[in-house]
């Protein structure tokens, strides 16, 4: 049986590929479609890969192959190039404070309309169109996700707070929705947006709610699609392999700084609370997601609890 320990090779290039190669592909395939057959896997789907037609038609179409051989993906989708776009056209910009969105009323708004009316059917109507059977969810639906105003504490300084609006931590999610639909062969698409005990609305990092999903869910993976090859070291070489141990180091010597915080966050959070193994891929390579789970060619890098 294929382990996970892969390693991150480049993509194949493009090369004509024979009868004998193609049954190769399929046959080292096999391993792994038995080992995560019936399996959850929730993927954070964002970065180049949103914005690029061609990674998109391949991401809907992985998304579709991995339910067709018997795997349960839940896809959990960002936004922030979309959102950027959709306040610059009202005259506004962007502003982040250690990777997460600053999000006034205006800016919750947009953010409300952009992730769950834009993007995620964007997403949903891709999914359909080659052959799954998609279905779009915000955290209000289902009760899925219970949120309250996040409280962001300065890295350097705990005594210090910053308020970044309506900017949610997660309370609680509510699985019921997501499994109600994966039992029916249908394919969950969320946009990370919480609801409060006022029924406020709050706009939450999509790497954190890939994360607490997963957790909940018990998936067998967490794959998180970015613009990078991965988790890259101070001389921009690709760490393929990642222990908790090693990420506090990263941490404190300022390797992991910026928009990956959260990301690692989440995914070693998830890697010790019984997600078996999480992925942080490069979602510019064309079907990434069939590389990282049905190959043995990783492309970025694996965290595991220990």
């Amino acid at each position: 049986m294929p382990t996970d320990d892969k390693s991150a090779s480049p993509a194949a290039a493009d090369v004509p590929v024979t009868a004998a190669m193609t049954a190769r592909i399929i046959s080292e395939a096999l391993p792994y479609i038995r080992r995560f057959h019936g399996k959850t896997i929730v993927i954070k789907y964002g970065g180049n890969a949103m914005t690029d037609v061609k990674l998109q038609e391949s991401f809907a179409h992985d998304v579709v192959l991995l339910k067709l051989v018997g795997m349960n993906p839940v896809v959990v989708h960002g936004g922030g190039p979309q959102i950027d776009e959709a306040l610059r056209r009202i005259g506004k910009k962007g502003e982040f404070i250690q990777g997460m969105r600053v999000t006034d009323p205006e800016t919750m708004e947009v953010v409300e309309w952009v992730l769950a009316g834009e993007v995620q059917q964007d997403i949903v109507g891709l999914i359909n169109f080659h052959g799954g059977q998609a279905v779009g969810l915000t955290g209000r639906d289902g009760g899925l996700i219970r949120a309250r105003k996040m409280k962001m504490v300065d890295i350097k300084d705990p005594t210090k707070f910053y308020d970044v609006g309506q900017v949610g931590e997660i309370e609680s999610i509510n699985p019921a929705v997501v499994k109600a639909l994966q039992d029916d062969a249908f394919i969950p698409v969320i946009s990370p947006i919480g609801f409060g005990e006022n029924n406020e609305s709050y706009n939450i990092n999509a790497d954190l709610v890939a994360g607490k999903l997963a957790e909940i869910l018990k998936a067998e993976k967490l794959v998180l699609l970015t613009n990078t090859p991965g988790v890259l070291d101070k001389e921009g070489q690709l760490l393929t392999g990642l222990t908790a141990r090693r990420i506090d180091e990263l941490f404190a010597d300022g390797t992991i700084s910026g928009g990956m915080l959260p990301k690692i966050s989440s995914a070693l959070e998830a890697a010790k609370s019984g997600v078996n193994a999480v992925h942080i891929i490069d979602g510019r390579v064309p079907h990434c997601l069939l590389l990282e789970i049905l190959t043995e060619q990783g492309v970025g890098t694996m965290i595991k609890a220990h």
